[in-house]
C-alpha cells in the first residue's frame, strides 16, 4: 500500500509505545501498512539485527541494582550492561534496569534465563532488551543475577550503580539496616573471598599455600620451617580475606564477627553477594 499516509499522531503513538526514534517508527509503520502490532515486530527485528551486529563489541559499562523484598527476607542483584558510560548514566536506562529487578522481586526467578522469560509490559524481558538495543544502538544484556535469602537481608549500592552488595543477617535486630549497611560497605571496600575460614574453597587454599611456600623459599628459610611459616601466612590470608575475620574498617580493634556480636550476642552474617560492574 504505497499510497498509505502515516500520520504524525500514529508515529508519536508508536514512539511512545516502543521508545524507538521518530524516523524508525515512521518507517516501521510504512513497511507494516499502518499495522501497529506488525510495526512493533518490525522494530523488534531491527533491534535483533542491531544486537547481532554488535556481538563483537564489549559491554562493560552499565548499572548494578541491588534491592530486597518488602519483607526484607530476600535480596536480588542484577548487572545490566551496555557499551558506554554515557548510556549507563541515562535515567531511562537506569529505570529499565529497575523495572527488571522489580520483576525479579515479584516473581523470584531462579536463573537469568528464567528472568529473561518473564513478562515486562506485554513482552518477554529478552525481547524488551532487544527493543532497547534497537532504540539505543548499543549491545545490552544481563551479565549477572544473584539472590540471597536470610532472616534480614540488606541491599547496598555503591559508587553510582557500579557495585552492589547483599548481606543476610541471622536475626532482624532493631538497627539491622544500619548494621547491615556497615557490613555491606566493608564487603564493598575489602572484597572478601568467603564468609569464614571453612567457606574458602580447597583450590584457593592450595594456591595460597603454594604462593606462601615459594615466597619462604625465596627468602632462604630452612626447608624444615616452610610448612609452619606457610601455615602462619595462610592464617593471615584468612584474616585479610574472609569477612567475619577481617578487621572492621570503621573500628580496626574489632573483627566483623566481634562487631556483630557486640550489636547482639550471636548475631552474624549467613550469606553475602558482591557484584562489581565489569568484574
Amino acid at each position: 500500500m504505497s499510497t498509505l499516509q502515516i500520520s504524525a499522531a500514529d508515529v508519536n503513538k508508536l514512539r511512545q509505545q516502543t521508545g524507538a526514534g521518530m524516523m524508525d517508527c515512521k518507517k516501521a509503520l510504512t513497511e507494516s501498512n499502518g499495522d501497529f502490532e506488525a510495526a512493533v515486530d518490525y522494530l523488534r527485528k531491527k533491534g535483533a539485527k542491531v544486537a547481532a551486529s554488535r556481538q563483537d563489541r564489549e559491554s562493560n559499562e552499565g548499572v548494578v541494582i541491588a534491592r530486597t523484598t518488602e519483607s526484607g527476607k530476600r535480596g536480588f542483584i542484577i548487572e545490566l550492561n551496555c557499551e558506554t558510560d554515557f548510556v549507563a548514566k541515562n535515567a531511562d536506562f537506569i529505570g529499565f534496569a529497575n523495572s527488571i529487578i522489580d520483576l525479579a522481586i515479584s516473581h523470584n526467578p531462579a536463573t537469568v534465563a528464567d528472568l529473561l522469560a518473564l513478562d515486562l509490559n506485554g513482552i518477554q524481558v529478552s525481547d524488551a532488551i532487544l527493543d532497547q538495543t534497537g532504540k539505543i544502538g548499543e549491545k545490552i544484556g544481563i551479565s549477572k543475577y544473584e539472590v540471597v535469602d536470610g532472616e534480614k537481608v540488606i541491599a547496598y549500592i555503591h559508587g553510582n550503580y557500579r557495585l552492589g552488595v547483599l548481606v543476610a543477617l541471622n536475626a532482624n535486630v532493631a538497627n539491622a539496616e544500619e548494621v547491615g549497611k556497615d557490613v555491606a560497605m566493608q564487603i564493598a571496600a575489602m572484597n572478601p573471598v568467603a564468609l569464614d575460614k571453612g567457606d574458602v574453597d580447597a583450590r584457593t587454599i592450595e594456591r595460597e599455600l603454594e604462593i606462601a611456600k615459594e615466597q619462604i623459599r625465596a627468602e632462604g628459610k630452612p626447608e624444615a620451617m616452610i610448612e609452619k611459616i606457610a601455615a602462619g601466612k595462610l592464617n593471615k590470608f584468612y584474616k585479610d580475606s574472609t569477612l567475619l575475620n577481617q578487621e572492621f574498617v570503621k573500628d580496626p580493634s574489632k573483627t566483623i564477627a566481634q562487631f556483630l556480636n557486640d550489636v547482639q550476642k550471636d548475631l552474624t552474617v549467613t550469606a553475602f553477594k558482591r557484584v562489581q560492574l565489569g568484574a
